[in-house]
């Protein structure tokens, strides 16, 4: 039998009236309810076994013990790596498009963590995570800088700041369309979409606050280049809110369709610029991600459309 695990969450009242599976499945975000049964999933509330069915108040303290799962052996791999910056603490990285971070299902080769296990010596041993020194991670299809931890003391002292939303992001997007004003900010709530749990969706109420500003830096005929600057960090935040405004990524695989102009293009979305304290001299550093010859190409392509009003340096 499998270790068994522990996880706990405090009910908010956003969540009154919620089924305590889906709370789990979706807040929690620990597997779907359909893979209870597979973990021997035993849900308390407030020290007290509760049927999955159960309804939640506001304030209810839910515990879920569950049966780990085997996970297959990570090895390192020779990968090159982009590197940006690197001291005793951190490797800083510019991830390509297509490479995952992680390993997790369908993807146990090729991903970041295997690069990094390689090229930073002891990084991951005795480790029972399959994430050692992931602090944050870019989708799959999505590029740039990538801040990673050398060691345990590091690893915490990183994601405390971006758990604390004390540093600065900022990604650069082609967007299909144009947003609905020059500069402004997109705040709604992120829940996961209820007819497809592969996506996201924003609603007015529920789920998770989520709050994305944004400045056209450029307007062409149809499209958009655009700068984000992501004031929290759900999952697939911001091709949810340039959906949401109607103006999805350009490529965007799971948010947008295929555009006539551009059907073999991947996500545009890079994440150019993190600002950061570092460990050891507490000091902010700013790192930068080169724009990524894919946005070099469709913005060439765009040189005789008609353009608009532009602001093209991607400060915040």
């Amino acid at each position: 039998m499998n270790a068994r695990r522990e996880a706990g969450a405090v009910a908010g009242e956003e969540h009154a009236g919620m089924r305590i599976d889906r709370f789990v499945a979706d807040e929690m975000d620990l597997f779907s309810r359909s893979q209870f049964r597979r973990h021997g999933v035993v849900i308390s509330v407030n020290d007290k076994i509760a049927k999955p069915s159960r309804l939640l108040r506001s304030g209810d303290q839910v515990r879920v013990t569950y049966h780990d799962t085997v996970e297959p052996s990570v090895e390192p791999e020779a990968i090159d790596l982009d590197i940006l910056y690197e001291d005793d603490d951190v490797v800083v990285v510019n991830k390509p498009q297509g490479m995952v971070v992680h390993p997790a299902a369908g993807n146990w080769s090729g991903t970041l963590v295997q690069g990094l296990m390689h090229y930073v010596t002891g990084l991951g041993d005795g480790a029972e995570s399959l994430r050692p020194g992931i602090v944050h991670r870019l989708d799959k299809d999505t590029s740039g800088v990538l801040i990673t931890a050398k060691t345990v003391e590091s690893q915490e002292y990183l994601s405390e700041q971006f758990r604390g939303r004390s540093l600065e992001k900022l990604y650069l997007a082609i967007v299909r369309g144009a947003p609905p004003r020059s500069k402004d900010e997109i705040s709604t709530h992120i829940i996961r979409d209820p007819r497809n749990r592969k996506q996201f969706t924003a609603v007015a109420r529920g789920g998770k606050s989520s709050i994305t500003e944004y400045r056209v830096l450029k307007r062409f005929t149809g499209y958009s280049f655009l700068a984000l600057h992501p004031m929290t960090g759900r999952t697939h935040q911001l091709r949810v809110h340039m959906q949401h405004v109607r103006c999805p990524i350009l490529g965007d695989p799971v948010y947008s369709r295929a555009d006539r102009a551009f059907p073999e293009v991947g996500l545009m979305l890079h994440a150019y610029r993190l600002t950061i304290r570092l460990p050891g001299s507490g000091n902010q550093h700013t790192f930068t991600a080169p724009l990524p010859e894919r946005f070099r190409r469709v913005l060439r392509a765009f040189a005789d459309l008609p353009s608009g009003a532009s602001d093209a340096q991607p400060r915040r």
